[in-house]
């Protein structure tokens, strides 16, 4: 297994690798510029250099994830708020595809209640722009999060996602990342191993479960169907342990980076959190031994 933790940069990187080593993380998350600023964090060419081989070198940590400022919105209806949208976008994956980092997780935005229909081509022309400026590449995709459902936010469902996909000709440079908690929060049922292998198969079907790099792996502080964007610790929360387990436990998930982004005692993940993600998993994997080998089918 490969759980993963949301930790802090630095100015020169590599001590986010220090950071995710010193809680047991096997993978990482990083902001590469302020989550809530619009200014752009500049790296000389030599300090993404030495994160790149430093990462490809690393004993115990497998892959780097870079969060998209939350700034970005690629629905809205603001044409300067899109073009800045669009510029930070295109930084952050110039950043991670120079630093050799595993994709660019990003929040849509929200069209503010004028429709998702109405916002999918510019969407996905802000998508291709950010791509080709940053000479973003398979290795360092776009990673597409699933949204808790709020008002108007964007990639609230898998057919929403679907059709974000389809609208950009399926390119291979976007991909996506599921959210524990948004899933929950946007009423995705998947606590035991019949409803997570409808859910698998449904990304399969819509999405390709090929494009599903990550995970984001949170408990819930809201309820089911909540539509609200509300992080737990593993265990602490209205998923509970039970409920994660049979998701986080499939063969077509386990294996994947699993990044906590919990608030631990309010300076996110501790070496407990991932403890706690770890029991998850291995309590997942023991209901497929348990359940048989047609509990592994995704299609």
């Amino acid at each position: 297994m490969n759980i993963g933790a949301h930790v802090r940069g630095g100015g020169t990187l590599i001590p986010s690798l220090d950071a995710g080593v010193a809680i047991g993380a096997t993978s990482i998350q990083v902001f590469v510029q302020s989550p809530r600023m619009w200014k752009p964090s500049q790296y000389a060419p030599a300090v993404l250099e030495a994160y790149r081989e430093a990462q490809r070198d690393h004993p115990t940590i497998t892959d780097t994830f870079c969060h998209a400022t939350y700034l970005i919105n690629l629905a809205t209806s603001d044409p300067e708020l899109y073009e800045k949208s669009v510029a930070a976008l295109s930084h952050n994956l110039a950043v991670g595809r120079a630093m050799g980092a595993s994709g660019v997780i990003l929040h849509v935005g929200s069209h503010k209640g004028v429709g998702f229909e109405e916002v999918v081509d510019q969407v996905v022309r802000a998508f291709t722009r950010a791509l080709d400026d940053a000479g973003a590449d398979t290795e360092c995709p776009i990673l597409i999060e699933n949204a808790a459902g709020a008002g108007g936010t964007v990639g609230r469902s898998l057919e929403e996602i679907e059709a974000l996909l389809e609208a950009s000709g399926r390119d291979e440079r976007l991909g996506v990342c599921l959210d524990t908690q948004h899933l929950f929060a946007s009423g995705v049922d998947y606590a035991t191993p019949s409803a997570a292998r409808r859910l698998l198969k449904d990304v399969d079907r819509r999405i390709g479960i090929e494009r599903l790099r990550c995970l984001h792996l949170n408990d819930s502080k809201t309820a089911f169907g909540s539509n609200r964007d509300r992080h737990a610790n593993i265990g602490e929360g209205e998923i509970g342990e039970a409920g994660l387990a049979a998701l986080v436990g499939h063969p077509a998930v386990r294996e994947l980076p699993l990044l906590l982004e919990v608030p631990g005692d309010g300076g996110g993940p501790r070496a407990e959190d991932v403890v706690a993600a770890r029991s998850v998993v291995e309590r997942g994997v023991a209901l497929y031994r348990r359940g048989g080998a047609k509990t592994t089918e995704t299609k």
